[in-house]
This record gives structure tokens, C-alpha cells and sequence, in this order.
């Protein structure tokens, strides 16, 4: 059995990954991890687990032989939880989560637990990993400190500046709810000074030719090109975009499969730009990013290769 980890509202990718198991008799399961609290009932032990899920579906650990976690999101709380027991129900249900996981760790996962929370929550590392791997990256700075941006400002940034979260808001690829990426010009350091009260990271704005989704996948590449150049962060296009198939030069290719293997992550999707110098410029992974729509649009079978990667490890008990 492979297990899924995924959430509630999860849909397309994982229907695909569903019917290609199912074409295969390959059993699954699919675990909505913002219901791992009250929906369902939970018993873990130093060695195995059983789970019921909320629709009255039952799983124990021995019979797990590889995980999928496609996407996380935070466990919900009951509406008539009393407001000052809600961190108490939300704390003691992600230490029931997390032991839950552990007792799967030495079966094949993509991305690995440990691994994909590391990079995914150190976007300092990503840098440092992907410039140590060959790669180019932009000049970068993540603080509170009003004057040390100010100074980078000066320093690097040419009168143009990009500011974002280190983590997005949104929990899609529709823009609802999203904070932007926003534009830093000379005027715009005069209301710096609140940046102590929400940290981000600043980089140089990069005049763009093009952005590239880059689905990487245990050495394979699944590219797509947008055709947004005028937009700051692609995602807030609010659909009024084209995606493209789009073959990366070798050694882009190369310095990616260095950073990943680095990273130990088998799949993650990468942002890059290409600039109007020629350049390519790594900006982030995300290891459990959106990429249906390249499955949807350009016909990549990501989620067939995602299955089939499991299989292939399960066989050779990798």
C-alpha cells in the first residue's frame, strides 16, 4: 500500500496519482492531515500506528510500504472549542501527527520528513546550497533591521528592490489570499521602518526575460516557461497566462541535480529567472509546490512518475 498525505480540499494531482495505482492494482490510501484531530481516531505505539479516518477508513502502519506527502496543512479546530484550549488541542494533535509519521521513516518517502522540513522552512539554506552547487542567485538579505536594508538597498539593488514573506499565505495557486511579492523603490524605504514587525526578504529586482517552473523529479526535469515577463510573481496573474514546454541548457540541469541530491529531496518545484542578460537565476524550491498545472497544460505525467519513483524503491528496497 502507498499512503498519501495530503489534505481535504486536495484535487486533480492526486486523483491522477489515485487512478494510475488503481490501474496497476497497487492499493492506496489517502490521509487528509487537517483532519488528524477529532475526525479521526488515532493510536500510535514506539513501532506502528492504526488509523481510522473520517469517513470510517481504516490503516495500520505494518501495511504501509511507501508515503507520498504531496501537502500538509494545519490541523482544524472545532468550532465550539473554547478559545483558550484551542492551543492545547492544536499542540497535543501535531504531536500525535509527527509521532504518527515518525514510525514510517525507513520506508521510501518524497519527499523524505526531516529532509523536505529542513529546506522547506530555510530559504538561506536553499541559497547557500544552490550557489555551492554552481548556480546563480541573487544578493539577498532577510531581516527586521531597517538600517542594514537600507544600506542593501543602496549597496545592491540599483533603485529597485523585490520584498516577500519567506513563507506565502496562500494555499493555492489562485492568488486568494496571497501576499505579493511587492516592489521596494527609493520612496518606498520612508515606511521601512514596520518592517520589525514582519521580517521578509529583500533582493535586487531582476529584469526578467521570463520566469520557469521547474518540476525536478529524481533527475528528471518537467519545465514549463510563463509568458508573464510584466508581472513581479507569476502567481497573482490571476490565470491571464500561457505556459510553455521549455528545455533547460545541461549545466542548469546539472547544478539542479547537485542542489537536490544535496538537499535530499526527490522532488521539488523550482523557481527560476531567466534575465534579460542571459542569466539564469535561482530564486527558490518549494518541495511540495503546484505543478498541475504543468501536468494539465503541457501533458508532463508528473504524478505517474511520482508513483511510478515509489514502486521502483519498493522493488529494490531502497
Amino acid at each position: 500500500m502507498i499512503l498519501c498525505i495530503t489534505h481535504s480540499k486536495d484535487f486533480y494531482n492526486i486523483d491522477i496519482f489515485f487512478e494510475y495505482l488503481t490501474s496497476k492494482n497497487i492499493p492506496w490510501f489517502r490521509l487528509n492531515s487537517d483532519r488528524m484531530n477529532h475526525y479521526q481516531k488515532i493510536s500510535v505505539n514506539e513501532n506502528s500506528f492504526e488509523l481510522t479516518d473520517e469517513s470510517g477508513n481504516t490503516i495500520h502502519s505494518k501495511d504501509v510500504q511507501a508515503v507520498w506527502h504531496r501537502k500538509a496543512w494545519g490541523i482544524s479546530t472545532p468550532e465550539e472549542l473554547d478559545e483558550d484550549y484551542r492551543k492545547i488541542f492544536l499542540s497535543a494533535y501535531a504531536s500525535l501527527r509527527y509521532n504518527l509519521i515518525t514510525v514510517l521513516e525507513n520506508i521510501p518517502w518524497i519527499n523524505p520528513f526531516e529532509n523536505e522540513r529542513k529546506i522547506d522552512g530555510n530559504k538561506m539554506l536553499q541559497l547557500k546550497l544552490a550557489k555551492e552547487s554552481g548556480l546563480t542567485i541573487p544578493e539577498t538579505i532577510f531581516s527586521n533591521n531597517e538600517e542594514k536594508i537600507t544600506s542593501f538597498f543602496h549597496e545592491f539593488c540599483g533603485g529597485k528592490a523585490v520584498a516577500k514573506l519567506h513563507s506565502l499565505t496562500a494555499k493555492t495557486m489562485n492568488g486568494e489570499n496571497l501576499i505579493s511579492t511587492m516592489i521596494i523603490e527609493e520612496d518606498t524605504l520612508e515606511n521601512i521602518s514596520d518592517i520589525t514587525y514582519c521580517p521578509m526578504i529583500f533582493q535586487p529586482y531582476i529584469d526578467k526575460a521570463y520566469e520557469l517552473r521547474i518540476v525536478y523529479l529524481a533527475g528528471d526535469f518537467f519545465t514549463g516557461k510563463i509568458n508573464n515577463s510584466d508581472n513581479v510573481d507569476w502567481r497573482l496573474a490571476n490565470g491571464d497566462y500561457t505556459w510553455s514546454a521549455y528545455e533547460l541548457p545541461e549545466h542548469i540541469k546539472s547544478g539542479l541535480t547537485s542542489m537536490m541530491e544535496e538537499m535530499g529531496l526527490y522532488i521539488g518545484a523550482i523557481d527560476m529567472i531567466r534575465g534579460k542578460d542571459g542569466e539564469y537565476y535561482f530564486l527558490e524550491v518549494n518541495p511540495q509546490g503546484e505543478w498541475g498545472m504543468l501536468q494539465k497544460e503541457l501533458g508532463f505525467p508528473i504524478a505517474e512518475k511520482i508513483a511510478d519513483n515509489l514502486l521502483k524503491r519498493i522493488n529494490t528496497h531502497e
